[in-house]
């Protein structure tokens, strides 16, 4: 496990991880919820988030660009960019908005141009994997070549079922288990 990752996995368990009643995107009831924008918007965090994906990402060749559906993956793809740049990678990242805007270039997709690209969408936590197959949606109708989907904690859910079901791969950085939760 490496320093950035043991590090990560330490604040998500401190700072990210609420315990009591909450209802999940899907509508089911759990008794602990991950609020990883807790950390992926903290200045100690973020580097270590970028870190721990940069290391995730490696195991996909010829990645282009990197984002998903805000809001959840726009940190995310931030900390995946500037940490890319440090160690002298060339990651652009996008946006997916929910809907096309309906003024200016009406465009669902933000960012540098994604048509004939490699890309990973990206998430923060997964719990149906809803979020990143409407993102996938939108990029294959922007012309991405859609490789993956990454995500910083996998809930342990259907979500990488789905995707994979889908046709694309999953991959996950931390698991419930890591953070010392089960799945529910």
């Amino acid at each position: 496990m490496t320093d950035a990752r043991t590090q990560l996995i330490r604040y998500i368990t401190s700072d990210a991880v609420f315990h009591g009643d909450f209802t999940l995107t899907s509508g089911k009831k759990a008794t602990y919820y991950v609020d990883l924008r807790k950390v992926s918007l903290d200045h100690r965090v973020a580097p270590l988030i970028g870190q721990v994906m940069l290391d995730l990402l490696a195991q996909i060749p010829n990645v282009d660009a990197v984002g998903g559906l805000t809001m959840g993956a726009d940190p995310i793809a931030s900390a995946v960019l500037h940490q890319g740049a440090a160690r002298g990678l060339s990651y652009d990242a996008f946006v997916v908005r929910k809907e096309p805007k309906d003024h200016g270039r009406g465009r669902q997709v933000e960012g540098p141009e994604v048509k004939g690209r490699r890309v990973v969408v990206l998430e923060d936590t997964s719990t149906t994997g809803g979020s990143p197959l409407a993102a996938i949606e939108a990029l294959e109708k922007a012309g991405a070549e859609v490789v993956g989907v990454a995500v910083v904690v996998d809930r342990g859910t259907d979500a990488k079922a789905r995707i994979e079901a889908a046709g694309y791969p999953y991959f996950s950085a931390i698991g419930l288990e890591d953070l010392g939760l089960n799945p529910q």
